[in-house]
């Protein structure tokens, strides 16, 4: 049997060697190509990161320990005249919080909270701050005026609340409090409309690191002299956030120094005069028009409003009846009533509608032609015959004013009485000035739809009616008259870190007749210090001369058969008390006007306080003896 030898080989496969090597090769060429591709790339990224982006890197690096913090600048000081302060920066621990290095603002807050008792107001608050936030890693304040107790709390606690830091910060201080409230004024926080305001100026770098700024008088009129200018600096941290050094910086320029004409011991013999009573004073030196006294009251205390007053505190400021927010020295405006007299009896010299000799007889009320309205004379029965303008002055003859106004008419008043400043801003240096109502046909067309009718020119020549004036007013048209026409524009700021504010000249006024000013000061001279006068006890012992004049507003109507009768009213609608004054009659220095809100009277009322202002001034210390007492002069003056 036979057999195929095939049935018997192996399989045998016999290998390609040269393939082999072709596809190593071929694989090892394309991993030697990747590699170096994916080398190259390295290289190439080495060098972008390490050389091209070397210094961009760099300063990330810096930035995550290295940062800029602003320096505050303190803010200038203000001082009276005789270097006392009045205002000045002392420094408060504040806590502040960065929102960049706090993991968890919600936890944070909450945990201050607890530690310090932080109310939702204060929190509130806080987050507004932090919106108006001008530049990352700044500090916003959450609470000022932390006592070591509470500083203490932070500082055990501090591990656990990154970005939670107590700075030193210049807080505004105001050491006699509510004397010079309502003149010197208060800073507080920068609310968002004033930092839009900022921004629109282009005034960021201002403000850099700086919360607060001037709202009302001197801080806000000066604000940009109070100021200062920022530092800043750069400063080294920790991963917490710490700071291990200061690696440079730029100090901050203090704010300017203002001194003021205002006098601390003029301005406390003023509100102690006024003895809690609703009123103003206002003191003018006459050579430079300084303010050197400047007092509204009831005032309040400024420093309540640096760091964010209380809602219960600024509501209890707010909705009292007696106003204390309101600084009625430039913003209170009242019917100047007799105090205008010398300046309507002026202006009936001047335009000859009398002459000093001119005489009237009073006998107690005054009828327009074909008119059965009386209008009446404050002293029952009338001063009688022989009254010429001095004694028109003296006596507050209002008979005499009723017929001078009637023959004289409201545009010649009107046009006589501009120039002494009344009816429009005096342009002192205090933010909120009212310009009170000088009456015009024109402006009781613009303002009523009204025609102008006699009655008015009757009423406006003793003061009443439509006229209103503020006590700022009543003083600078008081100096005007003291000064002979001369009329400087009233400022609180005496000197600029040392540099004198030049006084500025309003157009002065000239009369026809200068002798006329001689009638006028006469007649007020005898209204202080005449046999006759109105206020002729209150000035009885002066040791100097005096040229006044009382007068009274009207807060309520009286039925033409009726006699005024204070007890009969509540005390808030009896008639506000007013004064004008200077003096030395002959060497006039100073001028003086006095409100007292209802004061019944001039010479009961605010002649005692002025009296009080002139002593303090000319003699140097206020008078010791009690208020005198009205002089009977009847209700009215």
């Amino acid at each position: 049997m036979s057999q195929d030898p095939s049935h018997y080989a192996p399989n045998i496969v016999f290998r390609d060697t040269s393939s082999e090597r072709k596809l190593f090769a071929s694989r090892l060429r394309f991993v030697l190509v990747l590699l170096g591709a994916l080398s190259v790339v390295l290289l190439v990224r080495y060098y972008f990161l390490q050389i091209v982006q070397h210094e961009h890197f760099t300063t990330q690096s810096d930035a995550n320990r290295i940062h800029a913090m602003a320096i505050p600048p303190a803010r200038g000081v203000i001082q009276d005249r005789e270097g006392v302060v009045l205002a000045q920066s002392k420094p408060s621990f504040t806590l502040e919080i960065i929102k960049e290095r706090v993991q968890d603002l919600d936890y944070t807050l909450g945990e201050l909270q607890l530690l310090l008792q932080l109310d939702d107001a204060e929190v509130a608050r806080f987050r507004e701050r932090l919106k108006r936030r001008q530049r990352p890693y700044e500090g916003v304040p959450l609470r000022s005026n932390l006592d070591d107790e509470q500083i203490a709390r932070i500082a055990v606690n501090r591990y656990r609340l990154p970005g939670v830091e107590v700075s030193a910060e210049l807080v505004r201080d105001y050491p006699f409090k509510d004397l010079f409230a309502h003149s010197i004024g208060y800073v507080g926080r920068i609310n968002e409309k004033e930092l839009k305001q900022i921004e629109a100026d282009g005034r960021l770098d201002d403000y850099y690191g700086v919360f607060s700024m001037g709202k009302i008088g001197i801080e806000k009129s000066y604000e940009k002299e109070l100021l200062g200018v920022p530092g800043a600096q750069n400063v080294e941290t920790d991963v917490r956030g710490r700071i291990l050094r200061t690696l440079d910086r730029k100090d901050p320029v203090r704010g300017k120094t203002l001194t003021l004409y205002l006098d601390v011991k003029m301005q406390q013999a003023a509100v102690d005069a006024l003895a809690g009573r609703r009123g103003a004073v206002v003191a003018i030196e006459l050579d430079t028009g300084g303010v050197v006294t400047a007092v509204s009251t009831p005032s309040f205390d400024p420093n309540l409003f640096v760091t964010g007053i209380s809602g219960k505190d600024y509501s209890a400021l707010r909705d009292s009846p007696d106003l204390p927010l309101l600084n009625r020295m430039i913003a209170g405006e009242y019917p100047p009533g007799s105090t205008i007299k010398p300046h309507i009896a002026l202006a009936g010299l001047e335009y000859n509608f009398v002459t000093p000799d001119y005489q009237i007889y009073d006998p107690g009320f005054f009828q327009l032609p074909g008119q059965t309205r009386q209008f009446r004379d404050w002293k029952k029965g009338g001063h009688g015959g022989g009254i010429n303008a001095h004694l028109a002055i003296a006596q507050s003859c209002d008979i005499y004013f009723y017929q001078l106004a009637n023959r004289m008419g409201i545009d010649r008043m009107h046009e006589f009485l501009s120039p002494f400043g009344l009816g429009a801003p005096t342009g002192v240096d205090l933010t909120g000035e009212r310009k009170g109502v000088l009456p015009s046909r024109e402006w009781k067309r613009a303002r009523f739809k009204q025609a102008w009718y006699p009655g008015d020119t009757i009423n406006a020549g003793i003061g009443q009616g439509y006229h209103l004036t503020t006590p700022m007013q009543l003083a600078v048209a008081t100096a005007t008259l003291a000064k002979r026409g001369i009329r400087i524009r009233p400022h609180l700021v005496k000197a600029i870190d040392g540099v004198d504010v030049l006084p500025v000249f309003e157009p002065p006024i000239l009369l026809r007749n200068p002798r006329n000013w001689d009638v006028v000061i006469n007649g007020m001279h005898e209204v202080a210090q005449g046999e006759r006068g109105t206020a002729r006890k209150v000035f009885l012992d002066a040791p100097y001369t005096v040229a006044g004049k009382t007068g009274t507003a009207q807060v309520v109507g009286i039925a033409q058969n009726e006699k005024y009768d204070a007890a009969k009213l509540a005390e808030r609608q009896r008639d506000h008390g007013l004064f004008i004054a200077f003096a030395p009659v002959d060497n006039p220095k100073i001028a003086v006007a006095v409100i007292v809100e209802n004061g019944n009277s001039g010479s009961g009322a605010a002649a005692p306080v002025a009296r009080k202002v002139l002593d303090a001034w000319l003699v140097g210390q206020s008078s010791n003896a009690a208020a005198p007492e009205p002089a009977d002069t009847g209700a009215g003056e």
